[in-house]
């Protein structure tokens, strides 16, 4: 709370490139959303990544680690005047300044009223904020989690706030092996999002153990340290940033592999949607996906924007 609400003051403070990777550029669509946003806002920001998943329209998202707010006003403009994003964040001063500016962004992107609240909370303790059971369709976390002691807690509780079929999409860091005591109680490392990295094997076993998918990769990106004392403190151990997509799927979806055609139409994906690491679809093109692929686009929010069949069936669909 300390190191975000009062040492930092602009993401020029931060000491690595960890909370401010980013994986890829933004599409037209998010830039042009991102020039709207208030500069007290994106100055405030410490996110690595750009966490915007797709097919948005009128979707409820809960964003863990709000922060500034500026990934809930850049979602607010995606998900339109009929979807709503909630922000939590721990830092009370992160949250004053998103709050601050609720009225300014709505009238800039012309909306009657807000689709946007934030609150003072612990992400391990949604329900402390009120957040009910299956309310949600997306849940996002920008360069966060790391920051949580208990990271099982945390994915428990967004599995419990999403609607069945829903979608947890979030970047963060992760280590290259378990951290040792020493980094782990390191005080700067810690606030730079380093200390905390989970072992990246370790999401694995934590998401089947919550109940979700398994995690898709999206992208990664190495992480620079260009402080000569921290990197003699981290040692061998490497970090990287890196955005990942789990499913709350459906019970009964799983019936194994499958066909699947996407039918295009999803706003700034209409040719083609680069799902994860492993499957980009193109419109109109058939692509042989395994069972868990099938039942996350059978049970998720992408259901009616594809066809989908068993594997190995021929003709007229």
């Amino acid at each position: 709370q300390d190191y975000y609400g009062k040492e930092l003051q602009k993401s020029e403070d931060l000491k690595t490139n960890a909370c401010i990777t980013s994986a890829r550029p933004p599409s037209k669509l998010v830039g042009d959303a991102l020039k709207r946003i208030h500069e007290e806002v994106v100055a405030r920001y410490y996110g690595c990544g750009l966490v915007i998943p797709e097919c948005l329209s009128s979707c409820r998202i809960l964003d863990l680690g709000s922060g500034s707010g500026r990934d809930c006003y850049l979602l607010s403009q995606l998900v339109g005047e009929q979807g709503h994003v909630t922000g939590i964040d721990m830092t009370e001063g992160q949250v004053e300044v998103a709050k601050k500016h609720i009225a300014y962004h709505m009238d800039k992107f012309g909306y009657r009223k807000s689709n946007v609240e934030f609150f003072h909370g612990y992400m391990e303790k949604l329900g402390d904020a009120g957040l009910a059971d299956e309310s949600y369709d997306i849940v996002i976390s920008n360069c966060v989690i790391n920051l949580a002691p208990d990271k099982s807690t945390v994915l428990r509780e967004a599995f419990r706030v999403l609607k069945p079929g829903g979608e947890m999409y979030f970047s963060d860091v992760y280590a290259s092996q378990r951290l040792s005591e020493t980094i782990r109680k390191h005080r700067v490392l810690w606030g730079e999002c380093l200390a905390g990295a989970l072992y990246w094997k370790d999401l694995y076993s934590i998401a089947e153990e919550v109940g979700f998918s398994p995690p898709c990769l999206v992208t990664a990106s190495p992480i620079t340290i260009g402080d000569k004392e921290l990197e003699g403190i981290v040692g061998d151990c490497r970090f990287v940033s890196a955005t990942f997509r789990l499913f709350k799927v459906r019970d009964g979806s799983r019936t194994g592999p499958g066909q699947v055609i996407y039918n295009g139409g999803i706003v700034g994906h209409e040719r083609e949607l680069v799902f994860d690491a492993n499957f980009t679809f193109k419109e109109g093109e058939v692509v042989d996906v395994d069972a868990e692929m099938a039942a996350i686009l059978r049970s998720s929010r992408f259901a009616e924007m594809f066809l989908i069949r068993a594997a190995g069936l021929q003709g007229c669909c």
